[in-house]
């Protein structure tokens, strides 16, 4: 059974004649008679009774008609979800993203942009740091991330830049340091810092204690913290400094003042990170509208 069948017995059921299902579908009377027949054999009941006014519908006909018209809107149905998803208008979509780079107005903008171009792909945002974004692409866990690269990406993900961050110092507001809004390398020398463990992000880690040596400094490092939100709460208790991402300004935390770093710089790139065979058509829809 084709579904041909199918939409010439409904054609003929809904207008009675074979004469007017040829017109109507531009198919030669003969042809239609003849898969109407080939549709009888294969169910093993007549649909139609044949009289001098005309075709009628048998009983049996008349239960397969409505059932006819229920499959052939499935399949339409079918056809269009297919299309949509093929455009990738519909779907579903893993981003990862760091958290701070979310209060940024670019990020925050192409995910609304996107959720309002594409209504029916579902949008599933988890934070997580960069690294674990690059483990979850490669295991599949994810289908793109918004990530701060650090030297080169790993293999088989590819990038789209979105911005470009840089670090700021971060004091306590009760210390004198940073008053004048900026602050050299210099006077950074024996003050107690807050940072990452180097497990957590080894490249930006070693990155940015090159950075510092380049200036001749050695941070005194007294306590480490896996989160930039963690570091800066140790930050507000006025723990020590810290040099974070310069997205932090976006969001300041309270009894924590930031200022410009005159001679140390770790740019910071922001990008769209995704792997780089991915077939999915709403992330090519995704990537298409970030860019």
């Amino acid at each position: 059974m084709e579904l041909r069948h199918l939409r010439y017995f409904i054609a003929v059921a809904e207008l009675h004649s074979v004469r007017a299902a040829s017109e109507q579908l531009h198919v030669t009377q003969p042809a239609i008679s003849r898969q109407i027949q080939d549709l009888e054999d294969t169910i093993g009941a007549a649909l139609f009774e044949r009289t001098p006014r005309g075709l009628k519908l048998t009983a049996a006909g008349v239960a397969y008609l409505p059932e006819a018209r229920e499959i052939l809107a499935r399949v339409d149905a079918a056809n269009r979800l297919a299309r949509r998803i093929a455009s990738g208008v519909r779907g579903h979509l893993r981003i990862g993203f760091v958290e701070n780079a979310a209060w940024s107005g670019i990020v925050s903008h192409a995910l609304s942009a996107f959720e309002q171009a594409a209504p029916d792909v579902a949008l599933e945002l988890q934070p997580m740091n960069t690294p674990e974004q690059f483990d979850a692409l490669a295991a599949g866990r994810l289908d793109g991330g918004f990530c701060y690269r650090v030297g080169a990406l790993p293999e088989g993900i590819a990038g789209v830049p979105v911005l470009e961050q840089n670090v700021v110092l971060a004091v306590p507001d009760t210390w004198p340091l940073g008053d004048a809004g900026s602050v050299a390398a210099a006077a950074l020398a024996g003050k107690p810092f807050i940072a990452f463990p180097r497990n957590v992000y080894p490249a930006y880690y070693d990155r940015l204690l090159s950075a510092c040596a380049e200036r001749g400094l050695t941070l005194d490092i007294r306590q480490e913290a896996s989160t930039e939100t963690a570091i800066l709460s140790l930050v507000s208790a006025g723990v020590g400094a810290a040099i974070v991402n310069a997205a932090n300004r976006d969001r300041p935390p309270a009894r924590v003042r930031f200022a410009e770093l005159q001679d140390l710089s770790v740019p910071l790139p922001l990008e769209f990170c995704y792997v780089a065979h991915e077939t999915n058509p709403a992330l090519k829809h995704f990537i298409e509208q970030l860019k």
